[in-house]
């Protein structure tokens, strides 16, 4: 079998229409929005366990804001949902990830299409550097095998880049290499990479930590945008920014050397203003973390 015979062949974006009653939430590229569903996660690194039966539901079409001090879990909990954990030699992993009701750590479930239905932004910008901004946002179809025509590749460049909300910025040098662009644009730029292939997820582990306060309110206006196509889970250590861009949050604790737990979950409005739990309205007001 040739390398081309295992490829696939990028599909057209369907146009929408309007969904049924009771039918699955549409995005605005057509497709049906994906839920995400921990349950009873737990984690270690070696004898040392991380996370400790943790269960969240993320809401299809959402913003779920990660948020708690640092080392309580959070970024490892990220990488769980879509697989990265286990690139960890020591680490290990008990519970279930759902997407849509299929577990991603099922055996059937290849890594590749785990990888490809929910994606990652990481907290530093990395682009490719040797590659151009045309080369960095079309890197992802080499890596999923998915073959596309030259004028499609054009199209998803385009596509990819206004939805990253970069087009404007850089649609008169796509040959320039994408390691010359400001931080903000290159985290941009990563977003609009993730989004070429598509995913129903998009992770993002506090990707505006590195970035000025300009940068930091194009993305989150990205990431409004970007909620109306896939659902977002964002870990971020910024409570003024959780409040801002979350529709709801999931606060992470791990006190005295005990493994991460969510202490409180739900609506973000209701979480800063009315929280159940006092450590959660001593975090979210800065009394400590």
């Amino acid at each position: 079998m040739t390398l081309d015979d295992r490829t696939t062949v990028l599909p057209p974006v369907p146009p929408q229409a309007p969904a049924a009653p009771g039918a699955p939430l549409d995005g605005a590229d057509g497709r049906s929005l994906a839920s995400l569903e921990a349950r009873e996660v737990t984690a270690w690194f070696g004898d040392r366990k991380v996370l400790d039966r943790v269960s969240l539901t993320m809401p299809a079409g959402r913003i779920t804001a990660l948020i708690g001090p640092s080392g309580c879990g959070k970024s490892t909990f990220l990488r769980i949902l879509n697989r990265m954990h286990e690139l960890v030699p020591s680490a290990a992993l008990a519970g279930e990830v759902l997407l849509d009701g299929d577990d991603l750590y099922d055996p059937q479930f290849k890594l590749t299409d785990a990888r490809r239905a929910v994606g990652m932004v990481f907290q530093k910008p990395n682009p490719f550097p040797a590659m151009s901004i045309r080369e960095n946002v079309l890197a992802g179809l080499k890596l999923t095998g998915t073959r596309a025509s030259r004028s499609d590749k054009d199209d998803l460049v385009e596509q990819c880049l206004t939805r990253g909300g970069l087009w404007n910025e850089v649609k008169d040098r796509l040959d320039a290499p994408g390691g010359g662009l400001s931080g903000g644009q290159q985290q941009r730029l990563c977003i609009a990479r993730s989004l070429a292939i598509r995913p129903k997820v998009l992770l993002m582990d506090e990707p505006c930590s590195a970035l000025d306060p300009t940068s930091t309110r194009v993305i989150e206006e990205t990431m409004k945008e970007l909620a109306q196509e896939v659902t977002i889970v964002i870990v971020t250590h910024n409570m003024q920014q959780a409040a801002r861009v979350s529709d709801q949050c999931a606060f992470f604790l791990a006190a005295h050397g005990t493994p991460g737990v969510i202490v409180e979950h739900g609506d973000t409005e209701a979480m800063f203003s009315r929280p159940r739990d006092q450590r959660t309205a001593d975090y979210v007001h800065g009394r400590f973390g």
